[in-house]
């Protein structure tokens, strides 16, 4: 009895990650590894009050971009890693920046107010951007919340995909993607694991 209810439980969490894998895969095309940083001097507004380009925060080995939001179960879940990724950019001499594109829950969850809020709840020591019209999650291809791209020193992509490979539970983790290839650029070693399918909510995107 108890292993159906924890099956139950987890169904709208598995629905959620195959429908925005399903929906997202169809429409959008997700930059390529080697690609350089779209929109690098864009300016966003940050949950600090202050802008910022990505170019701006990317650091001495490079910059890890990660499209999030406030409510999506799976960030929710994964953010202990955000905490661990955060622990890991400042170690590996490497910028790390959060982008919210929800714009159709600009109203709700993903005000920019609420933003605030989830920064300061969960101690953000990174950048927190507005991404007011999807622009950077359009240019990017991103497709879920969360969904990470990593960038060399010379702007070129080389890791793009999910954080780890179990986001219910860190102790569970099995393979550390982003961690992996956090540390082996740093290393200056090649990516081994350089592309990941994400895994998240569908992003609330501005669509003119």
């Amino acid at each position: 009895m108890k292993k159906l209810l924890l099956i139950l439980l987890s169904l709208p969490l598995i629905t959620l990650a195959q429908y925005g894998k399903k929906t997202e895969k169809s429409q959008l095309k997700t930059i390529e590894i080697n690609s350089e940083m779209p929109n690098m001097d864009q300016e966003l507004k940050s949950t600090n009050g202050k802008s910022y380009s990505l170019e701006s925060i990317s650091e001495k080995n490079g910059l890890v971009v990660i499209f999030t939001s406030n409510t999506c179960p799976f960030v929710i879940k994964w953010e202990d890693r955000y905490t661990l990724a955060e622990e890991l950019a400042k170690k590996n001499n490497l910028g790390l920046v959060y982008i919210n594109s929800n714009y159709k829950k600009r109203k709700g969850d993903d005000s920019y107010e609420n933003m605030q809020k989830h920064a300061k709840k969960y101690n953000y020591r990174f950048p927190y951007l507005l991404d007011t019209e999807s622009t950077l999650a359009n240019s990017f291809g991103a497709k879920t919340t969360p969904h990470v791209f990593m960038f060399n020193k010379e702007f070129q992509l080389v890791y793009k995909g999910a954080i780890d490979d179990n986001y219910e539970n860190i102790k569970k983790v099995k393979k550390f993607y982003l961690k992996d290839a956090m540390e082996q650029l740093a290393n200056g070693k090649k990516i081994k694991v350089s592309e990941t399918d994400p895994i998240g909510c569908s992003i609330k995107r501005f669509k003119p």
